[in-house]
Parts: C-alpha cells; sequence; structure tokens
C-alpha cells in the first residue's frame, strides 16, 4: 500500500481586521514548518496537496520546495466555512467549534455543517488520489478540523473532537486504500 500524510499547518499570524482563509504563518509557524521538512517521511513524498487557505498554502511550499514539486491547491479541501461568524475570540472559538463536532448534522451559528465538510473534504482527498499514480505517496496541508474529519472517516468512527489535533502543525499516515475499503483503526495525531 501506498502511504499518505495529512499535516496541518502551524501557528499562524491572527489579524482579526483579516478574513480567516487568509492569514498567514507566524514566525513560530514558519520556523516549526521548516523543521518540520527534516521528519523521515518528507524525503518519500512524491506530490503535495494544500487546501486553499494562505496557511496551508505555505505549509505545502516547504515540503514541495525540498522534492522541487508544485503544489497542487485544491479549493475544496479548505476547513470548515466559518465565515458566517469570521474571527471569533479564542474562547469562544473553541466552544463554537466544541458544539461544531458534538452535533455535525447542525449549522452552528452559520458555519458549515460538520457532516457536509466532511463529505466535501473526503470527495476531495480521493479525488486527489485518483488523479496521482498509485505508487505515489502524497502529502495533504491543511486545516486541523479538516484533517480531524478525514480521519475520523478513516477510522469509522462517528465525527468527534476527541480525535482533534492537540495542537497545530500535527500529523498522521494514512494509507490510500483506506479511504475505499475497510476502517483503519486507531490513528493518532503526532506533533511535529
Amino acid at each position: 500500500m501506498t502511504w499518505c500524510i495529512y499535516l496541518t499547518h502551524p501557528e499562524v499570524a491572527i489579524d482579526p481586521n483579516v478574513p480567516v482563509p487568509k492569514w498567514g504563518l507566524s514566525e513560530v509557524g514558519r520556523a516549526r514548518a521548516q523543521q518540520a521538512t527534516g521528519l523521515p517521511f518528507a524525503s518519500g513524498i512524491g506530490a503535495v496537496v494544500s487546501s486553499g487557505e494562505t496557511k496551508a498554502i505555505e505549509t505545502a511550499a516547504y515540503f514541495a520546495a525540498i522534492q522541487n514539486l508544485t503544489p497542487l491547491v485544491r479549493a475544496d479541501l479548505h476547513e470548515n466555512d466559518r465565515s458566517a461568524t469570521g474571527f471569533l475570540p479564542p474562547a469562544e472559538f473553541e466552544a463554537v467549534a466544541d458544539q461544531f463536532f458534538a452535533d455535525p448534522a447542525t449549522s452552528v451559528r452559520g458555519w458549515e455543517r460538520a457532516i457536509d465538510a466532511q463529505a466535501r473534504i473526503l470527495n476531495g482527498v480521493k479525488d486527489v488520489i485518483a488523479g496521482i499514480a498509485p505508487e505515489t505517496p502524497v502529502l495533504f496541508a491543511g486545516h486541523g478540523a479538516a484533517g480531524t474529519l478525514l480521519m475520523c472517516h478513516l477510522m469509522g468512527t462517528p465525527i468527534s473532537r476527541s480525535h482533534d489535533q492537540k495542537r497545530g502543525g500535527s500529523w498522521y499516515r494514512f494509507e490510500k486504500d483506506w479511504l475505499t475499503t475497510q476502517a483503519a483503526g486507531d490513528l493518532s495525531w503526532i506533533e511535529v
């Protein structure tokens, strides 16, 4: 089986006056992304795919550069659409995110429903993989919630924040075949 990595962006430069998808990596985030290129899987990557958020594109660029690859940017792999609220202070964001995961069939404060985001992300990942040679390892760079929704599908478990990363800049590995065959079992986030 050929593997894939799902990697979340590390720390961002939060600016309440900038739309969330346009936030870029902070100085700490850039340093952590650069450091992550030294992880053992980095040298085997054959394709790099990013969601359309600036922070994910910047993260993907570090990995693409070491392999002289051009990242593929996929708008359908974006984080859950939370444009209805825009920026929320950290404590309020965490409370709304808890609700997003706890009731996946309901839109919380106008956010995209978790079940819809999960289906969109899963279809996007499947589409990417279908277009890449079966033996090519793929790195997906994106948002933690998107990675958690994908992980829940791969594990064959209900959507739950209990599977969420503890810190941005985390990753997990999955086999391409797990998207269409039996559940992967227990996956876990590894911090960069």
